[in-house]
Parts: structure tokens; C-alpha cells; sequence
């Protein structure tokens, strides 16, 4: 049985955290490998969907001629 979706970022994040936990510790039953795998596809997606709608929101503002910063904000890190 899979879990509902996530509904936030936070939430989509923790959840693949605890899947990657779940699959490194080796104790995850090859019958449950498939259904961790399909979650963690779904949460990561989620999370990217969210990560691009606000890069797409600030390169607007950076467009636009916002006074944004113009250091690198490319902050996104798997190690989170």
C-alpha cells in the first residue's frame, strides 16, 4: 500500500528521506522495493515541480529588473 501524496515540498522531501533510509539499510523486503521505488518517484517529482516554479518565479522577478540578488542562488543540494 502506498502513502497519499505529499502536499508540500517539506513533506515530499521527508518522505524521500525515508525511503532512501529505508532502501539503504537493506532491510526492505523485495516485495516492498517496487512500492518504495514508484513513492519515491512520485515525491521526488513533486519536489522538482516545486523547486522549478520558483526558479521560474525568479527568473521573472531577475527579468522584470527586480533588485535581486546577483549572487548564485543555485542552492539545491541532494544532501539536504
Amino acid at each position: 500500500m502506498t502513502e497519499p501524496q505529499p502536499t508540500s515540498y517539506r513533506e515530499a522531501y521527508a518522505r524521500l528521506s525515508r525511503i532512501a533510509a529505508e532502501l539503504e539499510s537493506g532491510e526492505a523486503d523485495l516485495d516492498r522495493v517496487l512500492p518504495l521505488l514508484e513513492d519515491a518517484r512520485a515525491a521526488y517529482a513533486q519536489c522538482r515541480e516545486r523547486i522549478e516554479a520558483v526558479r521560474a518565479v525568479l527568473a521573472g522577478d531577475w527579468a522584470d529588473g527586480s533588485d535581486a540578488d546577483e549572487t548564485d542562488t543555485d542552492n539545491t543540494d541532494d544532501a539536504e
